[in-house]
């Protein structure tokens, strides 16, 4: 029995196990049968040409962990960022770990997606908001919505600020041989309220795992969403992260990707308008080495006059590595005085390592500003050079080129904390000390 026919076949038995209303029920459903019709996506598809699950889906995938697993604080304590207060969500093979969570009820919600699920008091909030933004048509997100159960579920009321950031940590323990999990994540910032989070996967030893997740984030009137997510995890670690965001007027949303460790790691980011005078950012830097392999595939729906989006993403590649970018700006007649710029910039270290970039724009209207831009190429033998006689060593001279080729990214994140891990992420990366006070 195959994957797909393996999650079909355990359809029934997830619905009997959830306690759910008809609604529900029939979303999951429609869902399933879109999978079910679609399956996995492969390379015959356009927006998959470069990356392919094939070798992935051979593994004999859990759907379901058969004993629930325990981890203590020390064990995972590194991946945390520990030297700032936060409210944390954390899940162990996909099932919720109270003891190592700080959850809070006080004022915002940060809490568990199964109790919004089940619990009458949240009815309206996920009729109003669950499976609104997320695709009908992807397949990887139709299975998502299908076993949609587990995961963050954030909602921060009108004129609400979080106090302090909030980590969404997913650890995978590898109790079982290979074992596939499916978080869902619900965001919800009401008008004038603002929230930082920050989302991480990690497995903590050698055995395969596949991740398919989905977060759905509403940013409403005047909104501020700063949203992070940091990929560095080990060599059997395959994830697919499938993030919408719905804008409304005056909102500013911005989603950070910081791709530097995993077999495969798929990026679908999607930010669609509703509003006018909005802002969306979309930040990225990948760091590869080995056989790695990230795909960011992007769109950008401007659909109302007077927004802007900024897109600026750096990949550093080297030994037999690849990277896709494909990054869609869609400008509809509606949206004009339309700013959107688009960026993807690489650096390939190794003649085998490999960027497919394919930067897109549709523009339906007529007074917009547009470009996008995209650069492959090595390393500045001058500015090496250059370097090299003033005394840097050569691999400490190759190091800061690569860092200030990523700075402008770096220097964009606003929790200095946070800052601080991405650097030293980033100088154990490139295997030198930069000298940045850690």
């Amino acid at each position: 029995m195959d994957l797909k026919e393996k999650l079909v076949s355990s359809f029934m038995a997830f619905e009997e196990r959830v306690d759910v209303h008809s609604d529900l029920h029939d979303i999951r459903t429609n869902a399933l049968k879109n999978f079910e019709n679609k399956g996995f996506p492969t390379k015959k598809e356009e927006a998959w040409k470069y990356t392919s699950l094939n070798a992935i889906l051979k593994n004999d995938f859990t759907v379901f962990p058969k004993q629930e697993s325990a981890i203590e604080f020390n064990q995972v304590k590194k991946y945390f960022l520990h030297e700032i207060d936060t409210y944390k969500l954390v899940f162990i093979d996909g099932v919720f770990s109270s003891h190592l969570s700080a959850t809070t009820h006080d004022g915002i919600d940060v809490c568990l997606m199964s109790s919004a699920l089940t619990k009458p008091k949240y009815k309206m909030v996920i009729d109003t908001y669950f499976n609104q933004i997320a695709s009908k048509d992807d397949s990887l997100t139709s299975l998502n919505t299908a076993f949609a159960m587990e995961g963050a579920f954030i909602n921060i009321p009108k004129k609400k600020v979080a106090d302090k950031p909030i980590e969404i940590m997913y650890f995978s323990t590898g109790n079982e041989a290979a074992l596939m999990v499916q978080p869902r994540n619900l965001v919800i910032v009401g008008e004038n309220s603002h929230v930082q989070i920050i989302e991480r996967h990690q497995s903590l030893n050698e055995n395969p795992v596949l991740t398919n997740s989905v977060t759905e984030i509403f940013a409403q009137k005047r909104a501020i969403v700063d949203y992070y997510k940091i990929q560095n995890d080990n060599n059997e670690a395959n994830l697919v992260d499938n993030t919408y965001v719905s804008q409304q007027q005056e909102s500013h949303a911005s989603v950070h990707t910081f791709s530097f460790g995993g077999n495969l790691t798929r990026n679908n980011l999607n930010f669609y308008h509703f509003g006018e005078r909005l802002t969306s950012t979309l930040n990225g830097i990948s760091i590869l080495n080995d056989k790695q392999h990230v795909d960011h595939y992007t769109l950008v729906n401007h659909a109302q006059p007077n927004c802007e989006s900024f897109q600026d993403y750096k990949g550093i590649f080297s030994d037999r590595s690849t990277g896709v970018f494909n990054g869609k700006v869609l400008v509809e007649k509606e949206a004009q005085k339309t700013n959107a710029f688009q960026k993807s910039n690489n650096i390939l270290l190794s003649d085998k390592a490999t960027i497919n970039a394919k930067p897109q724009l549709e523009i339906f209207a007529d007074d917009v500003k547009c470009s996008h831009g995209c650069t492959v190429g090595q390393l500045d033998e001058t500015a090496m050079f250059y370097m090299q006689s003033r005394g840097i060593p050569k691999k400490e001279a190759k190091a800061l080129l690569m860092y200030a080729f990523s700075n402008a990214v770096i220097e964009s994140i606003k929790i200095p904390e946070l800052k601080q891990r991405i650097t030293k992420i980033i100088a154990m990366k490139l295997g030198v000390n930069l000298g940045f006070n850690l």
